[in-house]
């Protein structure tokens, strides 16, 4: 599948495994197949918008949160994707710590 189909899926499993909940509690809350949820997840299926309304409502996670910062394979901007992808999949605390981290990190860089 493309590489969209990738991010969401990631993006989709981190947000279903930051709540603790099993592929199949997520597709009995979404109305959807436990396979359906684990094939998007993967990659592995090209959701349709209904479908993906129905994991993000299931999930509480706001459809305009789950396309943040999707970026292109071809775009220049790429190197900074994959960070934000690596820090998105992180749960919050981790996220407040990693950022902490890159600022002392440029800060020490600039001198």
């Amino acid at each position: 599948m493309s590489h969209i189909t990738e991010i969401i899926g990631e993006r989709l499993r981190a947000k279903r495994t930051s709540l603790g909940w099993s592929q199949e509690y997520t597709a009995e809350q979404a109305n959807l197949h436990p396979t359906y949820i684990g094939q998007v997840e993967r990659g592995e299926k090209n959701a349709t918008i209904e479908s993906i309304f129905k994991i993000c409502t299931a999930l509480h996670y706001p459809t305009e949160e789950l396309f943040k910062h999707v970026i292109s394979e071809n775009s220049q901007d790429t190197i900074a994707n994959e960070c934000y992808q690596l820090i998105i999949q992180q749960p919050v605390d981790q996220q407040k710590c990693l950022f902490i981290i890159l600022e002392n990190i440029i800060s020490y860089k600039k001198g």
